[in-house]
């Protein structure tokens, strides 16, 4: 075996020495202005670019070989302006044809490139002579075949600007690779770059890259990987007349609201959009998106359905989701009509950017619902924005133990938002439902609400301050809590001026409650207010502040018995812990021993009747001895 390896070294190294041999003449009888020119010919022939080399020119054949070009411009037919400019441009060759005297470009790497890219209105850029030249030398029997494999860019910088948008962008650091493949029609591309401040790790492969140059069908795998974002699509991709992509699309970032903040576009409201994900059938055409079989989840709600995206100057989404629960809390958890800790509406300024960026039309099917407080069952919702306005609309809520149907709008003129809401509860809870609308916590029973209500202002302070419209209350079986009408009406009955204990303990129980109100510059009068009990009834007139969260209200209440005694009252202060007290006169009136002293008070207040003893009061004194002269 010993003499077998020896035989069989002698010629190998023989071989060895003679290609060494041959490499150290060819670096000796080498034409560089032959290879130069071939170099940047064969260049010119792949890409559909001239070189303009404007510094030296290096060139190597052992240890390796290479030619390179310092301070390169690389520019398309027909265009002024570099498309590519390169600090050093590497081609490194093939050895064996250059042992033969033809040079082979291996390879191209570029250092600190500063790439150009222009779209024009009309959809080409000062990059389509070179597309329109890979596929054509790309293709299968072209006179010109592609002759190197792969493109390395280190430290690039790629520059791009829409001429008709006037939109631009700008990446930098760019470290890639790209497979430029000779015998395979496959193409990929491997990096990464930096883009508005973060850095992003890439990779796109086409199946076909003829075919993808050319505009036919290929298939498509891409990756996009970043801290605030990561995407990912594998499809096939088309641009015969506009380009067209179809395929799986995946999207995944801890928060949306920074991942909207990263790409430019607008951020909607100031709450919630956090942890998001995005699972999909795409299909793309031009600037349209089409979504269906989505799985989507948003700050741990999850959905499904379809979806719709475009962007052809104003941004717009449609969808239609359904899912088995939603929570809105995060939605509304910065928007507070009262002000914390207060008793005071809220005077923070609406922010209404986000209502004049995008135009939404979604249709949403839940199965629970949490609004904050509120839990909603099977909900059926649709929202609406467009031109800055917004309106929702519920086809129908089960809601407060009931069914709630209505409408919300919103319209924005400037810093100012004009409000516009109609609402039916039917047979709810009223202790819970007017506690959360109403901030009302004195009433329980079950019955029906509507509401229509308009505002404008710039605050939650500002929209109660303009409030106008109405709202109406029937109500059965329930109770007025803060004072018992029947308990204190009995005691008064028996002794007007014992002064009734407390007033505001326990409860007036009711059959029948109907509130009908008028609301007009965010005060509400009192239309047709009748609360109808086993043992008392009630009837309330005057106004409430909505601004001030005050009562003025007088009432009247009386018991269902034979003597009928009827107890005039006030309700005063504010909504959650008003003042409730007896009119003083009406007490003194049902006296029977304050009542003669009440009606005396009265004339001499007025300044007639007499003294208690019978005698003439001063004035009627004097006025009798001027009758007296008289008839004298």
């Amino acid at each position: 075996m010993a003499q077998g390896m020896k035989r069989l070294g002698t010629p190998i190294a023989a071989l060895l020495g003679i290609a060494l041999i041959a490499l150290i003449a060819t670096s000796w009888l080498i034409n560089r202005d032959a290879l130069r020119k071939a170099v940047e010919a064969q260049i010119r022939d792949v890409t559909g670019l001239e070189l303009n080399v404007a510094g030296s020119i290096d060139i190597s054949v052992l240890p390796a070989s290479y030619i390179s070009f310092r301070d390169v411009g690389l520019k398309g037919g027909g265009t002024s302006a570099p498309a590519l400019q390169v600090d050093v441009l590497t081609a490194n060759l093939r050895l064996l044809p250059l042992l033969l005297q033809r040079f082979e470009i291996a390879d191209l790497t570029l250092l600190r490139p500063r790439i150009h890219v222009s779209l024009q209105p009309d959809g080409e850029s000062n990059w389509t002579p070179f597309i329109q030249t890979i596929a054509r030398t790309m293709k299968p029997g072209a006179e010109n075949q592609v002759s190197f494999s792969e493109i390395r860019i280190q430290d690039g910088v790629l520059d791009y600007e829409d001429v008709a948008t006037h939109a631009t962008e700008k990446l930098e650091d760019i470290d890639l690779s790209l497979a430029w493949p000779s015998i395979s029609r496959s193409f990929a591309a491997t990096g990464q770059f930096d883009w508005r401040g973060e850095r992003v790790d890439g990779s796109i492969s086409f199946s076909d890259f003829v075919a993808a140059l050319s505009g036919d069908r290929s298939g498509l795998k891409a990756r996009i990987a970043s801290a605030p974002l990561k995407l990912a699509f594998d499809g096939s991709v088309a641009n015969r007349t506009s380009p067209m992509m179809e395929g799986t699309l995946t999207v995944d970032s801890p928060s949306l609201r920074n991942a909207l903040r990263w790409t430019g576009q607008p951020q909607p409201g100031s709450g919630g959009f956090g942890r998001f994900v995005l699972k999909a059938r795409a299909n793309v055409v031009g600037a349209s998106i089409a979504l269906t079989n989505v799985n989507v989840e948003l700050d741990g709600n999850a959905a499904e359905g379809v979806m719709t995206y475009a962007n052809n100057g104003r941004q717009t989404l449609q969808a239609t989701l359904a899912a088995d629960a939603l929570d809105f809390t995060p939605y509304i958890s910065t928007f507070r009509l009262l002000a914390s800790g207060a008793r005071e509406w809220n005077r923070q300024l609406f922010d209404l950017q986000g209502l004049s960026t995008t135009d939404l039309d979604m249709r949403l099917s839940a199965a629970k619902l949490t609004v904050g407080p509120t839990r909603l069952g099977r909900t059926a919702i649709g929202a609406n924005l467009r031109n800055g306005t917004l309106a929702l609309s519920v086809g129908e809520a089960q809601v407060y133990g009931g069914i709630a149907k209505g409408s919300f709008g919103i319209a924005r003129s400037d810093t100012v938002a004009d409000i516009k809401a109609q609402f039916q509860f039917t047979d709810v809870d009223l202790q819970a439902c007017a506690t959360e609308l109403f901030g009302l916590n004195k009433l329980s029973g079950r019955g029906n609400i509507n509401v229509s209500l308009f505002a404008s202002g710039s605050s939650p302070f500002g929209l109660v301050q303009s409030l106008d419209g109405s709202a109406t209350v029937t109500g059965q079986n329930g109770a007025i809590a803060g004072f018992n009408a029947e308990q204190l009406l009995k005691r008064l009955e028996r002794r007007p001026l014992s002064g009734g204990g407390n007033f505001r303990n326990g409860s007036t129980p009711y059959d029948k409650l109907t509130i009908s109100v008028k609301f007009s510059d965010g005060i509400a009068t009192a239309e047709d207010i009748r609360i109808e009990g086993p043992a008392a009834k009630i009837t309330l007139t005057g106004t409430a502040s909505v601004p001030a969260r005050e009562y003025d209200m007088k009432g009247v209440a009386s018991l269902n018995t034979a003597s009928g005694f009827q107890l005039p009252f006030m309700v005063q202060g504010p909504w959650d812990d008003p003042l409730i007290f007896p009119d003083p006169e009406s007490l003194i009136r049902q006296s029977p021993a304050a009542s003669p002293f009440l009606d005396l008070l009265k004339q001499r207040i007025t300044g007639g009747g007499k003294r208690p003893d019978g005698s003439p009061t001063a004035e009627n004194a004097k006025e009798n001895g001027k009758d007296n002269a008289k008839s004298n």
